[in-house]
């Protein structure tokens, strides 16, 4: 039954988040002190990237009153991240129950946003959160939690300026910052993969899952996809609804993964206690969890399994690929195949060499694979970057690259040093405040002068001289 009585709207849930910081005494009062250097004003942190984990760490140092911040992203508002952009799934993954970025405050969470605009019932009656609602939730959390996005902003250079300072070349002027922190999403140390064979074929024949694609261009077409992972299925299905005349998807495995391995220990232990872990223990969990690889959501494989005319096939890894006269060629233990067009959803992989923002840095950083010999390789954990407890690059030669204790790595990458809690929903709060926590220690202790000049300095008495009566 849908509420008899209707929901209170946006403006009375934004009240209540007004309500409930100041019941927390939140935002803390700003306290890091101001900094510039040659004339120009130096922001404390600056946040490349402006999607979910951006946000969620811009809001986080906010509520500690680290305000003297610039979040930057190269995408225009309402497009950050991949949400309505090279995302292609119906609904996100994620229960729809999940507090995501809320930072501990029910008001903040998507629930709280969805019942006031739509009430109780209508929530219990949504199944997954579709994927652009999500977006206009971030949108609205933007806005409530008073984030300045810079937006249209792509950061092409960072490089030291001093000893504890940044320089950020950006189309939007050149920045200074004590701290920069990397939230570029799942390729923001490298991009996307393409196996070596993929280059056989003109690029107009081919595409990444991360590409912007036109697909009603594919319709009439036949369309092959390489792989079954989440983006592997959500790219078939949006060729079969644009019309594409036969789909073809290549999976080297006998079958698909059937179980998310991950989903069956999540609990807090895992989200606070997986950095704590030895070094062979977290390459055990993650190595466990990639060889079986997460399976494709039902949904999504329902999503593409109803069109008659979309094949699957299994242990098909490809053979020989070349195209001529603008069709394709693919070959699999299993068959031929003529295409017109195909599409990769081989995922991403740590690139550094692929970022020109990072040059300066890219010799520098320790990657696991630099100083961890694992009893069973893994090229993705290998090439994972080795951080410090806050997020922090560590230098391969110490000594060599001080610079990057002050550059933090925010992204999926993470993963291996830190658990699941800068790439996907489940834990991005519990990340982000343990970043700004970080930060907000490291400013304290890195001004410790001036606050101790602060502290010599203050005399606003607590006694009036009036409290005791005079006796005769």
């Amino acid at each position: 039954m849908l509420d008899a009585t209707p929901p209170p709207g946006l403006e009375a849930l934004e009240s209540r988040l007004r309500q409930d910081l100041g019941f927390l005494e939140l935002p803390a009062k700003p306290w890091v002190p101001a900094r510039s250097h040659a004339g120009q004003a130096v922001a404390d942190v600056v946040i490349i990237g402006a999607g979910m984990c951006g946000l969620a760490v811009a809001a986080a140092l906010t509520l500690l009153g680290i305000t003297n911040i610039r979040l930057l992203d190269q995408a225009p508002a309402g497009q950050e991240g991949p949400w309505v952009t090279f995302a292609r799934m119906e609904t996100l993954r994620s229960p729809k129950t999940l507090a995501g970025p809320a930072l501990d405050l029910p008001a903040l969470t998507f629930r709280a946003w969805y019942e006031h605009q739509h009430g109780a019932a209508a929530f219990e009656a949504l199944g997954k959160i579709p994927r652009g609602m999500w977006m206009d939730y971030l949108v609205w959390y933007r806005k409530v939690m008073g984030l300045a996005v810079e937006n249209g902003v792509t950061v092409t250079e960072i490089r030291p300026e001093t000893e504890d300072l940044f320089a950020l070349e950006t189309t939007a002027g050149r920045i200074l910052a004590r701290r920069v922190v990397l939230a570029t999403g799942r390729d923001g140390l490298g991009g996307p993969w393409l196996p070596e064979i993929a280059y056989a074929l003109p690029p107009e024949l081919r595409a990444h899952s991360r590409d912007a694609i036109d697909f009603p261009a594919l319709a009439g077409k036949r369309v092959g996809v390489v792989g079954a992972g989440a983006s592997a299925m959500d790219n078939a299905a949006a060729a079969l609804e644009a019309g594409c005349g036969r789909l073809d998807m290549f999976v080297r495995r006998p079958e698909l993964p059937r179980v998310n391995k991950f989903t069956g220990i999540g609990s807090p232990g895992v989200v606070h206690g997986f950095a704590g872990l030895p070094d062979d223990w977290k390459w055990r969990f993650l190595d466990l969890v990639l060889s079986a690889q997460t399976p494709p959501p039902r949904d999504s494989t329902l999503r593409v399994s109803r069109f008659p005319h979309a094949h699957l096939h299994l242990g098909s890894p490809i053979r020989s690929l070349s195209a001529e006269g603008g069709a394709i060629r693919l070959e699999t233990p299993k068959g031929v195949f003529a295409l017109d067009f195909l599409i990769f959803g081989t995922g991403f992989r740590v690139d550094l060499a692929a970022r020109p923002e990072l040059a300066h840095f890219a010799p520098h950083i320790r990657l696991w694979g630099d100083r961890f010999a694992a009893e069973r390789p893994n090229e993705e954990l290998a090439t994972s970057p080795d951080l410090d407890p806050g997020f922090a690059f560590q230098e391969k030669l110490p000594g060599t690259c001080p610079a990057l204790a002050r550059l933090h790595c925010f992204n999926y990458p993470a993963t291996l040093s830190h658990g699941k809690l800068s790439g996907d929903i489940p834990a991005v709060s519990a990340g982000a405040k343990r970043l700004a926590r970080f930060l907000a220690r490291a400013f304290f202790v890195e001004d410790k002068e001036q606050h101790f000049a602060a502290l010599k300095a203050y005399e606003t008495p607590e006694l009036q001289g009036d409290e005791w009566p005079e006796r005769a």
